[in-house]
C-alpha cells in the first residue's frame, strides 16, 4: 500500500501532469520548494539510537511498561538527544512523553502497543473536539519538541477494541452522547511542535483518533498506513489525520482507511469561535499520490473548524468513502472555507460533493444571532468516480456558497440530481453525468 501513486497512476484517465515551477496554491501563489522534497530522514541523522531492550524494557507483549520505556526516553533527553528505537518484537505502554530532540524509531517487525487501561493515560491539559480541556494523553505524545521524528517500518498499535466496545455500549444507553463521555485515547497527538515528520510506520487500532496536531507549522506525512477497522466493531471516531490550526503541511504516498473521516481539518467551534486565540486557520495542506480505503470522507471541513485555505487534494485512488469531499457547515459557529481545490481522483464514493448543516450538538451559547458559514472558490476537476448521489448539497438561509468550479468530470450515479442554484457563481466545463453533458 505504501507508494500508491506509482501503482494506480496508470489507471488514471486524466493526466494533468504538472511542473514543480508553475505548481499554484488554488488561490494562485506557488507552491514553494519545501512542498516538493518529500526525502526521508535516517536514523543516523537523529542522534545517538537508544534501543528499549539495551536499557531494561522485555519484550513481552503482554506486561505494560510505560513507566521503562518513559525512562529510556528521559536518559536521551538528559544526554542531549536521541532517538529511541523499538526493536523488533512487542512491547506495550501507556502514555509517553517525548522531550526535545528526542525521536521515535520503530523497526520493521516492532509494535509499540498501547495498552486498553486508560489509568495509563493521565488526563492532563489537552484539545479534543476544537476546545481546550483538560484530557487522556496519547499514547505518542510530543509537546513543543520542535524537529520531532517518528520513523520505521514498524507499528504503533492503538489496541482499541476495549474502548470501541465502551463507545458503543455507552451510544446504546444514550443515543446523544458525546464522543467525550467514554474515555478513550488517541494514538499520535503532537502541540506546538514544528518542523515535524512522521515517515513509513503504521497507525493502527487507535481508541481514538489516530493522529492530531495543533498548532503545529511544516508538517510532513509521508508513506503512512493509517487503518481502523468498521467490522465487526467499528472503532468509533478514529480519524486518521486531524489537522488543527496548522500551517505548511504535506501529506504523500499515504493509504488512509478508518471508520471516521480520512482527513479532517478541525480548528474550534462555538459561537464566538472566532475570536478564541486557541483556534485559528488551517493554512497551505497539500495531499497528494495517496489512495483512501473505507472512511466516512476522504478529506473534510469541520465540524470544529473556521477557516480552512489553500487545500489541495490531487492525484487520488478512492474506493469505499462515503463522501469525497465533506463541507461541514456548522450553524452555531462561524465558518470560511476558501480555496480548495480537489483533483485528479479516480474511484468510488458515495456521495461526490456533500454539503450541508452540521447540527450534531448544536449550541448558541446564549448568542441572539446565527453566524453565517461561508464556502467559496471549491473547484473539483480531473475526477472519474462512481458514486450514489452526485450533489448532495442542501444548505439554509445562514449558508452563503459561491464561486464552485467543475472540470472534466465523468461521473456514474443512481442520483444525478444537480441544483446549481445553491452556488452563486458556477462554472461548468466539461462534466458527463451518466454519460450526458452536464449544463447549468
Amino acid at each position: 500500500m505504501k507508494n500508491l501513486f506509482s501503482i494506480f497512476f496508470a489507471f488514471l484517465i486524466f493526466s494533468t501532469a504538472y511542473s514543480q515551477d508553475q505548481d499554484l496554491w488554488p488561490d494562485g501563489s506557488p507552491i514553494s520548494d519545501w512542498f516538493h522534497d518529500d526525502s526521508k530522514i535516517s536514523q543516523a541523522s537523529l542522534g545517538q539510537s537508544y534501543i528499549i531492550t539495551d536499557h531494561g524494557v522485555k519484550n513481552d507483549p503482554d506486561l505494560v511498561q510505560t513507566t521503562q520505556i518513559q525512562e529510556v526516553i528521559d536518559l536521551a533527553s538528559q544526554n542531549g538527544g536521541g532517538v529511541i528505537v523499538i526493536p523488533e518484537g512487542t512491547f506495550q505502554s501507556g502514555a509517553l512523553f517525548f522531550k526535545p530532540n528526542t525521536h521515535l524509531h520503530v523497526m520493521e517487525g516492532a509494535v509499540l502497543k498501547g495498552s486498553n487501561d486508560i489509568n495509563e493515560y493521565p488526563k492532563i491539559p489537552s484539545r479534543m473536539e476544537g476546545q481546550n480541556l483538560d484530557y487522556f494523553a496519547a499514547l505518542v505524545n510530543a509537546y513543543e519538541v520542535d524537529g520531532f521524528t517518528i520513523s520505521g517500518k514498524g507499528t504503533i498499535d492503538g489496541n482499541g477494541l476495549k474502548f470501541w466496545e465502551a463507545f458503543w455500549q455507552r451510544r446504546k444507553e444514550d443515543p446523544n452522547c458525546t464522543n467525550l463521555e467514554v474515555s478513550r485515547p488517541r494514538l499520535v497527538f503532537i502541540w506546538k511542535s514544528n518542523n515535524i515528520q512522521l515517515q513509513d510506520v503504521s497507525l493502527i487500532n487507535a481508541g481514538f483518533w489516530s493522529s492530531h496536531y495543533y498548532q503545529c507549522e511544516n508538517v510532513k506525512i509521508l508513506d503512512l498506513t493509517i487503518t481502523s477497522p468498521s467490522s465487526p466493531v467499528k472503532a468509533p471516531s478514529t480519524d486518521a489525520i486531524d489537522l488543527d490550526v496548522v500551517k505548511n503541511v504535506l501529506i504523500k504516498g499515504c493509504y488512509l482507511s478508518v471508520n471516521d473521516d480520512a482527513i479532517a481539518l478541525k480548528g474550534g467551534k462555538g459561537p464566538w469561535a472566532d475570536e478564541d486565540p486557541n483556534n485559528g486557520e488551517n493554512t497551505h495542506v497539500l495531499i497528494e499520490d495517496s489512495e483512501f480505503g473505507f472512511c466516512h470522507s476522504a478529506l473534510t471541513c469541520g465540524s470544529e473548524s473556521i477557516h480552512n485555505k489553500n487545500i489541495l487534494m490531487r492525484n487520488i485512488k478512492i474506493q469505499d468513502a462515503h463522501r469525497l469531499l465533506w463541507l461541514k457547515m456548522r450553524p452555531d459557529t462561524p465558518q470560511h472555507y476558501e480555496y480548495i481545490t480537489v483533483e485528479n481522483i479516480e474511484g468510488q464514493a458515495h456521495s461526490f460533493i456533500y454539503v450541508k448543516p452540521w447540527t450534531q450538538f448544536f449550541d448558541l451559547k446564549g448568542r441572539p444571532d446565527v453566524p453565517l458559514s461561508y464556502s467559496d472558490h471549491i473547484t473539483m476537476k480531473d475526477i472519474k468516480l462512481e458514486c450514489d448521489i452526485f450533489f448532495d448539497v442542501a444548505i439554509t438561509e445562514h449558508d452563503r456558497l459561491s464561486d464552485f468550479h467543475f472540470e472534466n468530470i465523468e461521473v456514474q450515479t443512481e442520483k444525478a440530481n444537480f441544483k446549481p442554484e445553491l452556488v452563486s457563481g458556477f462554472e461548468i466545463k466539461n462534466v458527463k453525468v451518466n454519460g450526458a453533458t452536464l449544463n447549468k
